[in-house]
C-alpha cells in the first residue's frame, strides 16, 4: 500500500481524470438518456466491473502482453469496434412500438444493459494501456509487492468512478426523464433511439480511427 501522501496524490490526480468527460461517460450519458437514471446506474456499475477486469489485467501483466503486440491490440481493439458498432447499429433498426415504452427498471432490461456495459469496457484496449501508464507511478516498491499495490490502487479508481459516473449517470437520466414528460411521443422516442445510437457509433469510429500508440 502506498504511504498516505502518495496515495493522496492518487485520488486527486484520478478524481481530475474521471471528472473529465471521455468515451465511458458520453456511453453512460446516452444509456441513461434513453433509459432513465435506474438504467444509467446500471451502466456505471457494469463500466466499473469492466474497469476491475482491467485492474485484475494489469496485476498479472496480461495488459502488458496487450500493450507490446501490435496483434494482440488490434484483435481487442477491433472487437470491441465491431462491438460498438453492433450496439449502434441494433438502436438504430431497432422497431418502434406503439403506445407507452416498456419499463426501464424491467430486470431483463437491467442485465442486458449491466453485461453490454461489461463487454465495452473490457473490450477497449485503451484502458489497458492507461492503467499501464498510470498505476505504476504510485507504485513503490519499497511499500510491498507491486500487483497489491496496482490491484488497491485500481479498486480506488474504479470507486471513485462510480462516484463521478454515477453523477453524469443521474444528470442525464434527470434530463432524459425531463425531456421525455415534455414530449412522450413515438417521434421523440424515436429521435431518442437515433441519439443513442449516433453515440455508440461514434464513439466506435473514435477507436477505430485511434492508433494503439506503438506506430
Amino acid at each position: 500500500m502506498p504511504d498516505d501522501s502518495i496515495f493522496g496524490l492518487f485520488v486527486a490526480a484520478a478524481l481530475a481524470l474521471l471528472l473529465v468527460p471521455g468515451p465511458a461517460v458520453l456511453y453512460i450519458v446516452a444509456r441513461s438518456v434513453e433509459g432513465g437514471r435506474l438504467a444509467g446506474i446500471v451502466s456505471v456499475l457494469g463500466v466499473q466491473l469492466g474497469t476491475l477486469v482491467h485492474v485484475a489485467f494489469a496485476a498479472v501483466g496480461l495488459s502488458a502482453i496487450v500493450a507490446s503486440s501490435a496483434t494482440a491490440f488490434s484483435v481487442v481493439k477491433w472487437l470491441g469496434v465491431a462491438y460498438l458498432v453492433w450496439l449502434g447499429l441494433q438502436r438504430l433498426f431497432a422497431r418502434d412500438e406503439d403506445g407507452p415504452p416498456p419499463p426501464a427498471a424491467e430486470p431483463g432490461r437491467l442485465v442486458r444493459v449491466f453485461t453490454q456495459s461489461v463487454l465495452v469496457q473490457v473490450s477497449n484496449p485503451k484502458v489497458a494501456l492507461f492503467f499501464l501508464a498510470f498505476l505504476p507511478q504510485f507504485v513503490d516498491p519499497s511499500r510491498g509487492a507491486a500487483w497489491t499495490q496496482v490491484m488497491v490502487l485500481g479498486a480506488t479508481l474504479a470507486a471513485l468512478g462510480l462516484l463521478t459516473d454515477g453523477l453524469y449517470a443521474l444528470l442525464g437520466g434527470t434530463a432524459g426523464d425531463w425531456l421525455g414528460r415534455r414530449s412522450g411521443s413515438a417521434g421523440f422516442r424515436r429521435g431518442q433511439r437515433y441519439v443513442s445510437s449516433g453515440v455508440y457509433l461514434a464513439l466506435g469510429a473514435a477507436a477505430a480511427a485511434a492508433g494503439s500508440g506503438k506506430d
